[in-house]
């Protein structure tokens, strides 16, 4: 299958693109910036989710839609909360504009587990009610709305894909935890935790993450359907957690300091069981200790 992926240079987008490409598919890579290189790519085309006449040239003659391609710190989304709009919902309508015109049926989105905001109950399956707790899962939950509007329609088969917290290989990102930590031990800086560091988050490899959007493509629902899965390792991991696997990864001592309690969730655990029943996929690499060995040794590598 020849399949678009949006985003495709980003963290996920890499890998998918990786992974798609090593289960037989020919993926197609949308990016922003001419003259990026993405890995595996069969073909390489320039868009932006803003400009709908560059989306209708890039969704030419491919069978699916990969949709990576968005904005996606949640702090951030607090002061932009219209460009969050602007990209994650105003882009992907006009991605699904650019889709009818082309008459491409098959979209797999991904979006967030924090849409649900902080139930009690974890971990979090599909049946749980949305209460998104910021303008970035507020942005993801319309566009959500958007694809199930147009899959209600009969012009697509979506499979909306929303993911914990990504980890592992090389991530970009020096705001997330492994990342954060990894960097504290490198350079023997103390690494700032709010609280006790008993705050629990469900981190997910990012090659897991890759296979579930190929899971996804190859067991898409018939057209006029929506589907949503929770994709996730299925198990808690605490600051601490985190802080030692990389003193055992790297051998060196994280030093901490200690700062007062943050306002956020004591827990978030995505329960993937329905994914794992219904499209074969199962998280096979996400150990917090194998996550973490990955990340040093993609972060050595680059020194």
């Amino acid at each position: 299958m020849r399949v678009l992926v949006t985003g495709a240079n980003g963290y996920i987008g890499r890998s998918v693109v990786a992974a798609l490409r090593a289960a037989g598919h020919e993926p197609v890579a949308m990016v922003r910036t001419p003259g990026t290189d993405v890995t595996g790519a069969r073909e390489v085309r320039i868009a932006d989710l803003l400009d709908i006449d560059s989306l209708r040239l890039a969704v030419q003659e491919v069978d699916a839609v990969c949709h990576l391609a968005g904005l996606t710190r949640a702090r951030q989304s607090f002061a932009e909360a219209l460009r969050y709009v602007r990209v994650n919902v105003g882009g992907t309508i006009a991605l699904l504009d650019a889709m009818s015109s082309a008459d491409v049926r098959r979209m797999v989105f991904a979006s967030t587990g924090s849409i649900y905001g902080t139930p009690d109950q974890q971990p979090m399956n599909e049946e749980l009610p949305d209460s998104p707790p910021h303008p970035y899962a507020s942005s993801k939950l319309a566009a959500e709305l958007a694809i199930e509007a147009q899959a209600r329609g009969g012009n697509l088969a979506a499979t909306v894909v929303r993911i914990a917290n990504i980890a592992g290989g090389a991530d970009p990102d020096p705001t997330r935890l492994v990342p954060r930590t990894l960097v504290a031990a490198a350079a023997g800086t103390p690494l700032a935790v709010n609280g006790d560091g008993t705050a629990v988050r469900d981190y997910l490899h990012v090659r897991d993450a890759a296979a579930a959007f190929v899971a996804c493509i190859e067991h898409l629902p018939l057209e006029g359907q929506a589907v949503r899965y929770n994709i996730g390792s299925g198990h808690g991991t605490s600051i601490m957690d985190v802080i030692e696997a990389v003193e055992r990864a790297t051998g060196r001592r994280v030093a901490l300091e200690r700062r007062p309690p943050a306002n956020e969730p004591a827990c978030l655990i995505n329960d993937p069981s329905k994914a794992i029943a219904e499209i074969g996929w199962s998280p096979q690499h996400s150990t917090i200790d194998e996550i973490v060995r990955d990340a040093w040794s993609a972060s050595v590598a680059l020194l």
